[in-house]
């Protein structure tokens, strides 16, 4: 499958929020980089798409979601940690260590600065 199948593909997610010409839409730069970490990880062959799908639809069926679909990329992140976690290629406790990480890093980071892992006082 090429890359273009590939984006093709994982761009008809369900419930994928889109603009009007149809392409994905990312309302922060880490959805963007979840999609693409996705996209890269798929097109290693570490997950079929089918495999993707069904673990994408049932973190969207999830009860508690959001009625306007605001956590869409939380989902997608779950989804993706889930995947990585049952095939171990990574530890549930190393991705919340690093989730914890990059939330201290932000509460430390000035308005309108980046980001950065380096931003946690504990790192």
């Amino acid at each position: 499958m090429s890359a273009s199948e590939t984006s093709s593909l994982l761009a008809q997610s369900p419930q994928l929020p889109k603009s009007a010409d149809g392409e994905p839409v990312f309302p922060e730069p880490w959805a963007a980089e979840a999609f693409a970490m996705t996209v890269h990880l798929h097109e290693k062959r570490l997950f079929s798409w089918g495999e993707w799908a069904e673990q994408l639809s049932a973190e969207l069926h999830k009860p508690g979601r959001a009625k306007d679909g605001s956590d869409y990329f939380d989902c997608w992140v779950a989804a993706l940690s889930s995947m990585l976690i049952s095939r171990g290629i990574a530890d549930a406790s190393a991705i919340l260590d690093l989730q914890k990480s990059w939330q201290r890093a932000a509460e430390a980071t000035p308005h309108g600065k980046p980001i950065l892992l380096e931003n946690d006082p504990e790192r």
